[in-house]
């Protein structure tokens, strides 16, 4: 075991499965000469060549629907968007085709297709390259999502993916591409499918995933001064969404808090408080909480865009009113 950054995790990833497997292959913006928009895949062209690193033009419809075909024909590309804001422009590829080809052709297609798409706000790059629109992508029947919180995840979840036979859409949160954590290229895999419980506790569960575990950690930490455990659960699938994890762990704790970098209206965060309302209500002792971003467009200054975000003070201070019964 030892500390690597998450973006050396995910070229880990992209290297490994580039040299072992002749189907797969790299696409998308600038992932070739200049080695990807957050250096996730620099040298990987000098090294393998493009054959296996494609450099596309600026169009997401044009190389989403390239990947899909290639998909279809056998191989197994892995198409990087460089913003979650941009893949919109990709949505009928992904929605009305890749999403939709298994069940329209009655089992006969197979689209194994992963999307990588950076996510998320906090690096001052406003409002057109910093949402957090995964709940869009976790609404659709036909594709999966991930969302890699940790660097060992980075690395694992995208091998996860490549395995899958349908599309898997990889979020991969932009704040946390320098980080450092503890990395292992060769530990075994746990299911991607599975919620992580990154800390246990006994007071509050604490739900989120992706960019927001970080300072859901810290969080937990701050609240242990307190004398306030938290239970820490990291989603990383959105879709399908392991449910039975953390709704045992609010049946245990009886207070859950829901952080999520998206909006509140209609966000993942909700879907998580309709289950747990619908399968855990007569366990809570205290209403649900939710932080999530303040329903306006990203700000590009940085004192607002960080009042904008999800950050500790506000998740510390959401588990204490679940805890302590203190409403403002």
């Amino acid at each position: 075991m030892k500390n690597a950054t998450y973006r050396e995790a995910v070229r880990t990833a992209l290297r490994r499965a580039l040299l072992e497997d002749p189907t797969v292959f790299l696409m998308g913006e600038d992932v070739g000469s200049y080695g990807g928009a957050y250096s996730c895949s620099a040298g990987l062209l000098d090294e393998l060549g493009p054959s296996k690193v494609r450099d596309t033009p600026l169009s997401e419809s044009g190389f989403v629907g390239a990947g899909i075909g290639a998909a279809l024909g056998g191989m197994k590309p892995i198409v990087e968007v460089m913003t979650v804001n941009f893949s919109l422009l990709a949505l009928d590829q992904i929605v009305n085709n890749a999403a939709t080809l298994r069940h329209m052709s009655g089992g006969q297609l197979a689209v194994p297709l992963v999307v990588r798409m950076a996510t998320g706000g906090g690096r001052q790059l406003a409002a057109q390259h910093s949402h957090s629109l995964e709940s869009w992508y976790a609404h659709v029947p036909g594709i999966k999502v991930l969302a890699s919180g940790t660097v060992q995840d980075a690395h694992d979840l995208l091998l996860d993916a490549l395995e899958d036979p349908d599309p898997v859409i990889v979020f991969e949160h932009q704040f946390l591409y320098p980080m450092e954590g503890p990395f292992d290229p060769d530990a075994p895999r746990t299911s991607p499918w599975r919620a992580a419980i990154r800390r246990s506790g006994r007071d509050v569960t604490l739900i989120t995933y992706g960019g927001s575990l970080p300072k859901t950690l810290a969080a937990a930490d701050e609240l242990a001064r307190g004398d306030i455990e938290a239970e820490v659960i990291d989603l990383r699938s959105l879709r399908p969404l392991d449910h039975a994890t953390f709704v045992a762990s609010v049946r245990r704790t009886h207070r859950a808090v829901i952080v999520d970098e998206g909006w509140r209206t209609g966000s993942l965060s909700a879907e998580v408080a309709a289950r747990l309302a619908e399968d855990a209500f007569f366990d809570l002792d205290a209403p649900l909480e939710r932080v999530c971003s303040v329903e306006v467009p990203i700000p590009y200054a940085k004192h607002l865009e960080d009042a904008a975000l999800p950050q500790v003070p506000a998740i510390v201070q959401a588990a204490e009113r679940a805890v302590r019964g203190r409403r403002t």
